[in-house]
C-alpha cells in the first residue's frame, strides 16, 4: 500500500479521528478505574517520543524534505529551460521569417533587374535586326530598282523591234 501524497492525508485522517473517538468515548466509562500515576517511566516514555521524533526527522524526515526540495528545484530549472527555449524558438523563428521576406524582396529586386536587363538586350537586338533587316530591303530595293531600271532600259531598246513583230503578227505582213 502507498502511503505517499494525498493518499496519506486521506489514510491519516479517519485514524485519527477513530483514535480521537475511542479515547473520548471511554474515558468516562474507564474513569473509575484507571488512574495514571506519574512516575519515572512516564519521562523514560516521554524522552523516548522526543527522541525518536529528533531521530525519524534527522534519518527520514530531513532527506525526503531534501530530496523533494530537490525534485522542486529541478522542476523548476527545467520549466525555465522550457520558457527560455521557447522564447529563443520564437525569436529564431521571426528571425528566420524575416530572413525570408528580406531575401524574398531582395530576390524580387534581382529578378526586376534581371528582366529589364533582358528587355533592355532585347531591345537592342531587336533594333539591331530591324536596323539590319531595313539595311538588307534597302538594299534589296536598290538592286530590284536597278535591275529594273536596267531591264526597262533593256526593253526599251528592243520596243521597235517588238513593235514590229507583234505588227506583223496582227497584220500579216511586214510593217
Amino acid at each position: 500500500m502507498n502511503f505517499s501524497g494525498s493518499n496519506r492525508k486521506a489514510f491519516v485522517v479517519p485514524v485519527l479521528t477513530l483514535s480521537i473517538l475511542f479515547v473520548v468515548l471511554s474515558s468516562p466509562a474507564f474513569a473509575a478505574s484507571i488512574a495514571v500515576i506519574p512516575n519515572w517511566t512516564t519521562f523514560l516514555q516521554a524522552a523516548n517520543f522526543i527522541l525518536l521524533v529528533i531521530l525519524l526527522n534527522i534519518i527520514l524526515y530531513r532527506p525526503i524534505r531534501s530530496i523533494l526540495t530537490q525534485r522542486k528545484d529541478k522542476i523548476d530549472g527545467l520549466e525555465q529551460n522550457i520558457e527560455s527555449s521557447t522564447s529563443d524558438l520564437a525569436e529564431k523563428e521571426a528571425t528566420y521569417a524575416a530572413g525570408i521576406r528580406d531575401a524574398r524582396k531582395k530576390g524580387m529586386v534581382e529578378k526586376d533587374a534581371l528582366i529589364q536587363a533582358a528587355s533592355d538586350e532585347e531591345k537592342q537586338v531587336l533594333d539591331k535586326i530591324n536596323a539590319d533587316a531595313q539595311a538588307e530591303l534597302n538594299a534589296v530595293k536598290a538592286k530590284v530598282a536597278q535591275e529594273a531600271e536596267a531591264a526597262k532600259a533593256a526593253l526599251l531598246k528592243e520596243v521597235d523591234i517588238f513593235a514590229n513583230e507583234i505588227g506583223k503578227k496582227i497584220l500579216g505582213r511586214a510593217v
